[in-house]
């Protein structure tokens, strides 16, 4: 590195998750010529698992269309899985310096850069540590991710064009934009401070579903899980179907519909212009790359997990409900999720932490006997039962795939459950985990429903 540079270092995996045996490959540029990495099971405590040093880098440069079609750096380093390595949460961690000048006896104080990739190890035999499977919302990384030029949102890609295809494996997946550090590192913490044993996968691996993964009692959502392919729907619904249970302690879940091509390595979704997704007829299609809820798909998130972002929508962003409490009220204090809580009928709970927010869902409903019962018109269950509810509202309905969608300007977001064959628990909120720190009303909802969906 020539004296005075500034030190830069970036880069990406192979895969987004693996499990102990398979080997692991890095592909990363950097201009100090080498770098060293540290790989850390996150939780609480981390774990330290892997140190090494003086891995050669090349300085590579950034291919046109590299949001699509991925960087295309060659090897510099790879990694068999141990057997002793656990599931989880692995923070790879690569780091680059400029030495001191011992020549002109400058710059004594180094420059460092870091840059970090987030990889999933999932359990060789699934259930076999846990019956509960987290699975990350790595989609929802990679729509966000601009690495490259392009994300699938405007606000953050070249040219205010955003992209339709984007690539997994680039740089910046799990630790930048939206991402692991902002929702789901508190549930893992939170659940490893608690006791709970989890096992981890990556949102493809619905979509892959290896075998063992109807072991599991409960698979986990927890976040912002927005973007779901169909194959994911149908094999989570099929588990449910066969008497597993779901819990999304998300919001904006199961919105966009995306397809996977290159084995897994690309993500495609048209959304708000779904008229130029290969796949669209008027008449409709039912891998269309747009709104679920949208009617040329026909397959609203409702039916899922009960709730869905067009009868939910903003609270505390996009201008709406910005000084809103944060805060559920109770509509039903006898539902099991609230065993333990000591909450009434019309209590609120969670303005501390702002649990309510950013991004929530819900359903249409009706007053009936002085409670909200769903009306079911938007495929909400007949079996749900309304638990909570919050004031939301969509904002910025300038696409008219949203009008489409049936969206409301006046939407609430919403906790509750319904049974069909094993029992959904939605949340209703992306913020949910926030709560996790300190309020131990939000701490003990998180507990009954681990404790009882996870259950034999």
């Amino acid at each position: 590195m020539t004296d005075g540079m500034i030190p830069a270092i970036e880069g990406y995996l192979s895969t987004l998750s693996t499990v102990p045996g398979e080997t692991i490959q890095l592909f990363a540029s950097s201009n100090a010529g080498e770098c060293s990495l540290t790989i850390v099971r996150e939780g609480e405590p981390e774990e330290m698992v892997h140190e090494e040093n003086g891995i050669a880098v090349g300085d590579h440069p950034i291919p046109e269309r590299a949001w699509e079609t991925g960087p295309g750096w060659p090897r510099c380093w790879e990694l068999t899985i141990p057997e002793t390595w656990r599931s989880g949460v692995y923070r790879v961690t690569l780091a680059a310096e400029r030495a001191p000048n011992l020549e002109t006896h400058s710059h004594w104080s180094k420059l460092c850069a870091s840059h970090d990739i987030l990889l999933v190890v999932r359990a060789r035999k699934p259930a076999s540590t846990s019956k509960i499977l987290l699975q990350l919302t790595t989609n929802t990384y990679a729509a966000y991710n601009s690495w490259g030029g392009k994300s699938t949102y405007a606000y953050n890609s070249s040219d205010r064009d955003q992209g339709h295809r984007v690539s997994l494996l680039r740089p910046g997946h799990g630790y930048h934009n939206t991402a692991f550090f902002l929702w789901e590192r508190s549930f893992v913490r939170w659940c490893d401070r608690e006791g709970y044993a989890l096992e981890y996968a990556v949102n493809h691996d619905l979509e892959t579903w290896p075998d063992g993964f109807n072991d599991y009692r409960l698979i986990l959502s927890v976040g912002h899980d927005e973007y779901w392919s169909s194959p994911m729907r149908d094999n989570l619904e099929r588990f449910i179907g066969g008497g597993g249970n779901a819990a999304f302690f998300s919001g904006n879940s199961v919105c966009w519909q995306v397809r996977f091509e290159d084995d897994g390595k690309t993500m495609v979704t048209y959304k708000e212009h779904y008229k130029e997704d290969p796949l669209y007829t008027p008449e409709g299609h039912p891998l269309l790359a747009t709104l679920f809820s949208h009617p040329l798909v026909n397959r609203p998130e409702n039916y899922l997990t009960g709730v869905g972002f067009p009868m939910g929508g903003y609270h505390l962003s996009h201008d709406a409900y910005m000084d809103g409490p944060g805060e559920y009220t109770v509509k039903r204090a006898d539902h099991w999720a609230l065993e333990g809580t000591g909450l009434n009928e019309g209590d609120v709970f969670g303005a501390e932490n702002t649990i309510v927010g950013y991004e929530t869902d819900g359903c249409a409903y009706h007053e009936q006997n002085g409670y909200p019962v769903p009306t079911c018109d938007d495929g909400t269950p007949e079996d749900f039962v309304i638990i909570c509810q919050a004031p939301s509202r969509w904002t910025g309905m300038e696409f008219d795939v949203y009008q489409e969608a049936g969206v409301s300007n006046d939407g609430r977001a919403t906790m509750g459950s319904h049974t069909r064959g094993g029992t959904v628990f939605t949340a209703g909120t992306t913020d949910w985990a926030h709560g996790l720190k300190n309020d131990p009303i939000v701490q003990r909802i998180t507990r009954n429903v681990l404790d009882r969906l996870s259950a034999d």
